[in-house]
């Protein structure tokens, strides 16, 4: 019962983060909610097009929900119960407000991608490092999210190989990538989004009633890591989705276009996020509870994680739900994925129109474009996937920070209270040098202590940076 009302009071707090601290960050920031949104102003009918809120909602948060917040969140609890506080904290004070204004920073310029707000922000130089790194990070979304679900398809389904799968996904990718928003996703996301919730809302309401006590243990400051790999700063790369996540904010201009009034951004991108970490709470919770029920083959969780972590996802689908059921769940796993790879692969070609000066209102236009990203996402996808998984991790964190200084430099040029993206900027930088410098397996392997001197001194560089910069005082012009 312990354990029950533990995992409630979580939920409660993230509903209570998106009322107060969401209303804290709209009133920061100074939304102004008379101003005309993009798909008002200059439609396109391709990619400025006007949803309703509902739509524009669901999509954003099967956008931003592709497999970090199960996969990931799922990797967490190896850690133990403070995967939780990560989660919930993490989400309301730094992932939610960092989705939030940065959605609100691209409608005031007419849906701008993430690279053309760093770069009127923090200069020309960082303009040009956040291209290179945000068409990376996607084209790495677009390849984890084509093997993942390929593999979870062909456990449920073998009538095609996963490659043949993984083909299938990508030709998916291909038509949501090149065709109008409103054609392919638009159109398919509800169903999508009905299966999604099924398999959140089923493995939330089973799990009490799984016969297991749920969250046994409670120690919230007891590492039980297996290999003793140490809470900071891995536990916050592992878990990203779910309590912040760079993605996120590649994401938010495809919605920013389509999204009807300025009013509703709060309720589109910080609640979006704030669902999206009760999604990842699930998935913790499901794994702190049943992590002897997860092993199989006298594996390790450890190593069922590492070497197939889509079968740890299958088991505790089937586990709690049946084998119907559990396939039922699988598929709204899958969804997760398949809806945030086809609209990385949209955002990436978005992304590349914008430094190339391209208008994507004609076919061709968008062909040229499409083509050669999906031919790097298949010449990609031959990497060892974990080798990929790490890479994606410690890229997507990153961005994240990169994106927090610069709400930061947006706020305090404007003399507004810039200490809710500063104060979440200064521990992202420090988590990310620190994994950098420290990560066993995919970083330089140096003792903890050492990357963390490295990483204060990266710290204060990146502070002297953002103070020395030339602060941009006037309001953004209108294109």
């Amino acid at each position: 019962m312990t354990g029950c009302i533990a995992f409630l009071l979580c939920l409660i707090l993230l509903v209570l983060g998106y009322v107060f601290y969401g209303r804290l960050a709209q009133r920061v920031y100074g939304l102004d909610e008379s101003k005309p949104m993009p798909c008002v102003t200059m439609p396109d009918g391709v990619d400025y097009v006007p949803l309703p809120t509902w739509r524009v909602f669901l999509i954003q948060l099967l956008n931003i929900a592709g497999l970090g917040p199960v996969v990931g969140a799922i990797s967490g609890c190896l850690f133990g119960p403070v995967a939780l506080l990560w989660i919930v904290f993490g989400c309301i004070l730094a992932g939610a407000v960092h989705d939030f204004l940065a959605a609100a920073m691209s409608a005031e310029r007419n849906g701008a991608n993430l690279p053309e707000l760093v770069g009127e922000n923090l200069g020309e130089p960082a303009r040009h490092a956040m291209r290179l790194i945000c068409v990376f990070l996607l084209l790495m979304v677009g390849v984890v999210f084509t093997l993942l679900p390929a593999g979870m398809l062909q456990a449920i389904w073998g009538v095609l190989t996963t490659q043949q799968w993984a083909l299938v996904i990508l030709g998916y990718y291909f038509l949501a990538t090149v065709l109008p928003i409103g054609a392919i996703i638009g159109r398919v996301y509800p169903v999508f989004g009905a299966v999604f919730l099924f398999m959140a809302l089923g493995l939330g309401v089973m799990l009490p009633l799984s016969g297991h006590p749920v969250l046994p243990n409670l120690d919230f400051f007891t590492n039980v890591h297996p290999k003793g790999t140490s809470v900071w700063p891995m536990l916050f790369v592992t878990i990203a989705c779910g309590a912040i996540s760079g993605f996120h904010a590649t994401q938010s201009p495809m919605m920013v276009r389509c999204l009807r009034k300025c009013s509703n951004l709060r309720l589109a991108f910080y609640g979006a996020m704030v669902v999206e970490g009760m999604v990842a709470l699930v998935w913790a919770v499901v794994g702190l509870t049943l992590r002897e029920v997860l092993v199989a083959d006298n594996q390790t969780l450890e190593q069922l994680i590492v070497s197939n972590p889509a079968a740890a996802v299958r088991s505790a689908c089937t586990y709690l739900l049946g084998e119907n059921g559990g396939m039922v769940a699988v598929l709204g796993v899958v969804v997760l994925a398949v809806t945030s790879g086809d609209t990385a692969m949209r955002s990436c070609r978005l992304m590349l129109a914008d430094v190339l000066h391209l208008k994507q209102s004609r076919p061709l236009a968008r062909l040229g474009l499409a083509v050669p990203l999906f031919l790097l996402v298949i010449f990609i996808s031959q990497v060892d996937f974990s080798s990929i998984w790490r890479y994606f991790g410690w890229a997507n964190q990153a961005l994240s920070c990169i994106t927090l200084w610069t709400i930061s430099a947006y706020l305090r040029d404007r003399q507004k209270q810039y200490f809710i993206t500063w104060l979440p900027a200064l521990f992202m930088t420090l988590v990310c040098i620190t994994f950098f410098f420290y990560a066993p397996e995919c970083g330089i392997n140096l003792p903890l202590w050492a990357a963390g001197l490295i990483a204060c001194a990266g710290l204060v560089v990146c502070q002297i940076a953002f103070e020395c910069r030339n602060p941009r005082v006037q309001p953004y012009s209108e294109e």
